[in-house]
């Protein structure tokens, strides 16, 4: 049985929502995906798209500062899903650099094919790669003090596995459809992840075939699947995914364009969390479990409780990194530690 069928829930949908009035705290506040549909129906990328693959991608070489671009392929045995070889040893794909029109000609040139080569441009940055084309695809995130960079990916039929985000992730479908299944953060305990390197993306996936799970062997994934939601999005199509969110992309059409806006709740100067899950791995995982419970309390009372528990007792003058951490405390921290870790 594939694994969507009747296992999922529908992902909320928000109908007729304007760029401009992106409720975006109310996204926020929730923590709950969203399908926002026909949000970007206006983008030239969208309407292009809708003409056919070729004027998309017309519309893409236009825009294209002819810079070189890495991209994956694979063979057609992978069925378009950059994964691992049989002993998570190694990737199942390859790394190519050239141009983004070398891209665009191979998918075009297996667009007709049952079992074409995996080609997938990934995270290119708009901006500096693409100069143009943010001005007629774009969701004005910058008026909603969000400013950070859009990303672009291109590809046919790709399958990226289940994976989380450390940031919040806005994503457009522009060109084909995608299918999303999303699961909240707690169903990592059910989603069997992966090495945490290599990676097919840069981020632990999990090693489920969605396509053809293995329930001998992953079993907990059926309770996985009774906590998750999917959506199809069409062209013009958006979909909010809060952090630590994990989602299944699958590209179902022959040439398919996504482009997604990654940002932080936080100010730039706090450091992504993994930092934080490498150092635990390193110096609690192995612990004794009576003295592993025991940081569990100590960790509860300084981060995972009430951000101003700790040091509600102290002066302020005394509260040192127990302070709330600005620019200043977060370079204290970052030379402390770094001090710390080269002895």
């Amino acid at each position: 049985m594939h694994a969507r069928a009747g296992a999922t829930q529908p992902i909320r949908e928000l109908h007729d929502v304007r760029a401009h009035a992106l409720p975006l705290d109310e996204l926020l506040e929730r923590n709950e995906p969203v399908v926002l549909r026909g949000i970007a129906r206006d983008w030239e990328l969208v309407r292009e798209g809708a003409r056919s693959m070729q004027a998309a991608m017309d519309c893409l070489r236009r825009r294209d500062n002819g810079q070189p671009v890495t991209y994956s392929w694979g063979p057609p045995e992978i069925r378009g899903r950059p994964f691992y070889n049989d002993e998570f040893t190694q990737l199942n794909f390859e790394v190519r650099r050239g141009a983004l029109s070398q891209a665009l000609d191979e998918i075009a040139a297996h667009a007709g094919d049952a079992s074409p080569p995996m080609v997938y441009v990934a995270s290119l940055l708009i901006d500096s790669r693409m100069p143009g084309l943010r001005a007629a695809n774009d969701l004005g995130l910058p008026a909603q003090g969000i400013d950070a960079p859009p990303s672009i990916w291109i590809g046919n039929r790709v399958t990226a596995s289940c994976h989380f985000d450390a940031m919040n992730n806005l994503a457009v479908c522009a060109v084909g459809r995608r299918r999303f299944t999303l699961f909240p953060p707690e169903q990592i305990h059910n989603l069997y992840p992966g090495p945490l390197d290599p990676t097919p993306g840069g981020q632990q996936v999990s090693v489920v075939d969605f396509d053809a799970p293995d329930f001998a062997r992953y079993p907990r994934f059926r309770d996985a699947l009774d906590a998750a939601r999917s959506a199809v999005l069409e062209p013009g199509d958006a979909i909010f995914m809060p952090s630590l969110w994990w989602h299944h992309v699958q590209a179902l059409d022959a040439f398919n364009v996504l482009v997604n806006t990654w940002w932080s709740s936080v100010p730039a100067h706090v450091p992504t969390p993994m930092h934080a899950l490498y150092h635990a791995i390193w110096t609690l995982r192995d612990r004794p479990e009576r003295e592993k419970q025991a940081w569990r309390e100590v960790f509860e009372y300084y981060v995972f409780g009430d951000a101003e528990r700790a040091g509600a007792h102290l002066p302020p003058p005394a509260r040192g990194v127990l302070a709330p951490v600005d620019e200043l405390l977060a370079r204290q921290l970052r030379a402390m530690l770094i001090a710390k870790l080269n002895r």
